[in-house]
């Protein structure tokens, strides 16, 4: 006699539950790998898909006292003529602005030609003028000197925009002071060219800054430029040139991935872009330049004064739209302005690197909790630490957003967690079927030895069909309903059971259930799990989900390790046709159309009974009249022939597409097709089919 391992080997036993805690372990790491793979692959989407729903859970407070938009809009455009306007107009504008002494006036437009109405131009559009009135024109004062001497006296920061061709060398163009020191990030945006406005402004502002801000890849504006390479030398953006102006700094020094401005040390992307913290900017900080430009009221008093004033274009037709994480149209010179009020007020948002250090530690302790549940015996206080930590994640990274305007991606360790927790599930479903498989087998050749005579399983067969309903019994439950059921075993006796009964004038109830395994052995297990469900269920059908719960842990007392039942359970009311399905590990139900059609019913279910305490829900569904609900068990799509192809789903929609309508009939003609498929071959497991029809 050869020893084997056993509950009463301790020394095997101990092995081979050391070698499946290896197995599962090895495999929750694998799952774990899997999903920091993801996490790796999708980042970038998986990232702005958190922070851009933090953006809008928690929009950053601007307050108008700092920044002042003053915008060519409609009204404006409308007061004075179409864009674009002539210089006079320009002028008027900046030096109404610049008399209330703002900290520094930004364009967020560029001047790239003459005035196309200066007096000389205008002399010329008319050849027949009096050649002395032409001359007396021609001889006023030039708008684009005049704009230039108002850019002179005031803060003023002009743009230009980096272009790759069709611009001009900015090496003709005025030499730049070196307002950007140090080495910014090799990431910068590069242009070769520019588009400057003309000479005559460009050589007299204050300060000039790019004002190129391409969105994302994804057409969404949230990070504005700190600096650009335009040839080779840096330019600093609008905005951060702007705060520059205003604070009197003499230059933005660049420290790896950190622009130093003043006091400030604002920390940029590889593409030295500083990510903003969105808010909605004020309205009451928003004029229009009709209302700056009225002769009688002018500007209101204390509008601009020490404030930075950008000037943009708002009218239909000249703005610049731009979608940002909170609007999906938003005026470009709008977001330079959040971006200056952002870099007065800190209001920015960075990942410096120990942030994805925390997240890639979330990921491997989550990994670890798993690993820990997959061999512990206190498996389930291990899981609910492991839930209540990937809950937490996500709190985390919101208050981390809203207090410290830090970019904390939770979604990275949830992915590595979920990838091992789905590992350990699979891991642990497969163990447990393995076992029951292997002890299901031992117990069933056990008892086929031991019933060496025909006649003694012949006599076990014709108790078990004894204990479910004949045809005559289910015809006779409620003339409303036409049910039929066919149970064939895929040897003299099996695990497979059906019942239907009325457990209220209007309530049927019906069950059909799958034990692991075949034989003696699973036939037994039927005759219990049968009775408790009966017993139970007719008690507490109006309380389905509490009742299946309570079965199952009726069952989990019961079993032993080697068993376990699928059951997918229903009460249907015969009058309404509202029916209500609990699904435990079972094949989910078909549904044939009174017209035909035929489709299956997906539930979320749960695990089969015998495994786990598991809240089941019951999950509603209706039959018209005229519907056919169709509950199979395994036997059906699992049944192979000689070539070991599978019947499966498809199989048997396309069996029932072609079956009688009755329901004993269809429960039949299916049954019959399936043996059909098989032919000569052993059947794989035992075959119940019940057929539910709404008269």
């Amino acid at each position: 006699m050869t020893a084997l391992s056993s509950k009463s080997d301790p020394v095997g036993a101990g092995r081979a539950g050391r070698s499946a805690a290896r197995t599962i372990g090895l495999a929750v790491l694998v799952g774990g790998l899997i999903g920091a793979l993801f996490s790796l692959l999708l980042e970038v989407r998986l990232q702005r898909l958190v922070f851009d729903q933090w953006q809008n859970s928690a929009p950053r407070e601007i307050r108008a006292d700092q920044v002042a938009v003053v915008m060519i809009d409609a009204l404006a455009l409308e007061a004075v003529e179409a864009w674009p306007w002539p210089r006079y107009y320009m002028a008027n504008l900046t030096e109404l602005i610049a008399e209330q002494e703002p900290a520094a006036i930004g364009f967020d437009m560029i001047f790239a030609e003459d005035d196309p109405l200066g007096p000389h131009k205008f002399a010329r559009l008319y050849p027949e003028m009096d050649p002395a009135l032409a001359a007396q024109i021609g001889g006023l004062d030039n708008m684009d000197d005049t704009l230039a001497e108002v850019f002179g006296r005031a803060p003023v920061v002009l743009p230009r925009v980096g272009v790759q061709q069709y611009g001009v060398d900015p090496t003709l163009l005025a030499p730049l002071e070196p307002i950007v020191q140090g080495r910014p990030p090799a990431g910068v945006a590069r242009y070769p060219q520019v588009l400057a406005s003309i000479p005559t402004l460009d050589g007299v502002a204050r300060g000039l800054a790019t004002i190129n801000g391409d969105p994302d890849d994804d057409a969404i504006v949230r990070r504005v430029p700190l600096t650009a390479i335009v040839n080779k030398d840096p330019m600093p953006g609008l905005a951060v040139e702007l705060v520059r102006v205003a604070i009197s700094a003499q230059e933005l020094v660049w420290r790896r991935t950190t622009a130093v401005l003043g006091n400030l040390e604002l920390p940029a992307d590889e593409s030295g872009r500083l990510v903003l913290r969105f808010g909605h900017f004020p309205a009451s900080a928003v004029y229009s330049a009709a209302e700056v430009l009225d002769e009688k009221k002018g500007p209101p008093p204390g509008a601009f004064e020490g404030k930075i004033v950008l000037i943009g274009l708002g009218g239909d037709g000249t703005a610049d739209i731009v979608a940002t994480p909170l609007a999906t149209a938003q005026f470009g010179v709008l977001v330079q302005a959040q971006a200056v009020d952002a870099i007065l007020n800190r209001g920015w948002l960075s990942r410096p690197p120990w942030l994805a250090a925390l997240e890639w530690l979330g990921g491997a302790l989550l990994v670890t909790l798993m690993v820990l549940a997959g061999s512990a015996k206190r498996r389930r206080v291990l899981l609910v630490v492991a839930l209540a930590l990937a809950a937490m994640l996500p709190v985390a990274s919101f208050l981390a957003f809203d207090g410290a305007n830090l970019l904390f991606d939770p979604l990275r360790p949830l992915l590595i967690g979920f990838g091992a927790a789905i590992a350990l599930e699979v891991a642990l479903f497969m163990r447990a079927r393995s076992e029951r498989a292997r002890l299901a087998t031992e117990l069933t050749e056990q008892r086929v030895s031991a019933a060496v005579q025909e006649g003694e399983l012949q006599a076990a067969r014709s108790i078990q069909m004894g204990m479910v309903p004949s045809p005559g019994a289910l015809a006779a439950l409620d003339p409303r309903i036409d049910i039929g059921a066919v149970l064939r075993p895929a040897r003299s006796v099996g695990g497979d059971f059906y019942d239907a009964l009325m457990v209220a004038p209007d309530k049927l109830l019906f069950v059909i259930g799958d034990v692991t395994g075949k034989g003696v052995p699973a036939a037994l297990y039927m005759a219990l799990s049968k009775a408790l469900t009966k017993s139970i269920l007719s008690r507490g059908s109006d309380r389905l989900a509490e009742a299946v719960g309570e079965l199952n842990r009726d069952l989990l007392r019961e079993a032993d390790e080697a068993m376990g039942v699928t059951m997918l359970i229903g009460v249907l009311d015969c009058a309404t046709g509202d029916l209500g399905m609990v699904n435990a590990g079972h094949e989910n139900p078909i549904l044939r159309r009174a017209d035909g059609s035929i489709e299956t019913l997906a539930m979320r279910g749960g695990p089969p009974f015998c495994v786990m305490d598991f809240p089941y829900p019951e999950e509603p569904a209706r039959l018209e009249p005229g519907d056919t609900l169709v509950l199979i068990t395994d036997g059906a799509t699992e049944a192979q022939n000689a070539g070991e192809q599978l019947f499966g789903m498809d199989g048997t929609l396309a069996a029932l597409g072609g079956s009688p309508e009755g329901a004993a009939a269809t429960a039949s003609s299916l049954a019959d097709q399936v043996r059909a498929f098989e032919g000569d071959t052993e059947p794989s497991d035992d075959l119940t089919i019940i057929a539910v029809k709404r008269l």
